[in-house]
């Protein structure tokens, strides 16, 4: 008897740590599934980590910097209370990309054809690929692009909203007040992007350019 409970005692030990391993990688699928919400549909989560090095609580928080990328090879960080361990995995994720439907020349702007949706490995993908392709509305190619290309978002630059030398509106507005004038556009522009401006006056301020061209100051 006193051997056979050896034995079950001995056996209980060598499974404990595959547990803990299966249970960790159940919860790393769940954790980056539910970030990869929107993005991707197909998600497979490989932990690198040897096993003897994983966190040793049944449940430890997971967390990655808010600005990293969420698919490729990662560092997730594993929390035990106090105790904090860095764990490297491979995320694989399949979803939508934006790619290159025609030849797409420099200095062109993208027309309603001229991209498409792919689906395929994001985590394959060269950095800082499009997955929104409403992102390409209006935007102009930087540079040559071949059929089928993915596009990066470094590839292209939104369509000035406002020219340098261009009469324009600005608007200032506040608690209780609002107050607009005319100037000259001393930079080019996109929308959501700053422009500064010179008023009749010879100040010059700066804004937020808007959809319908116009300066906004938020006072």
């Amino acid at each position: 008897m006193r051997n056979l409970k050896s034995t079950l005692a001995a056996m209980l030990l060598l499974l404990s740590p595959l547990a803990l391993a299966q249970d960790l990688s159940a919860q790393l699928q769940a954790f980056f599934t539910q970030r990869l919400t929107g993005f991707s549909d197909d998600v497979t989560v490989e932990i690198r980590t040897p096993q003897n090095q994983l966190p040793q609580c049944e449940q430890p928080t997971l967390s990655v910097p808010a600005s990293a990328r969420l698919w490729g090879n990662l560092n997730v960080l594993a929390q035990c209370g106090s105790e904090k361990r860095y764990l490297q995995v491979n995320v694989q994720a399949v979803g939508n990309y934006v790619v290159a439907a025609q030849a797409i020349s420099r200095g062109s702007k993208l027309q309603p054809g001229s991209v498409e949706l792919k689906r395929g490995r994001l985590d394959q993908l060269p950095p800082r690929a499009m997955l929104d392709i409403s992102q390409a509305q209006d935007a102009v190619s930087l540079r040559d692009v071949a059929p089928g290309q993915p596009i990066q978002l470094s590839m292209l630059r939104q369509s000035w909203r406002v020219k340098a030398g261009q009469r324009v509106q600005v608007i200032a507005s506040g608690d209780g007040f609002y107050v607009n004038g005319e100037g000259q556009a001393l930079n080019n522009a996109a929308v959501a992007q700053n422009a500064r401006v010179r008023m009749p006056s010879g100040q010059v301020v700066s804004g937020k350019v808007s959809a319908d061209g116009n300066i906004l100051i938020n006072l």
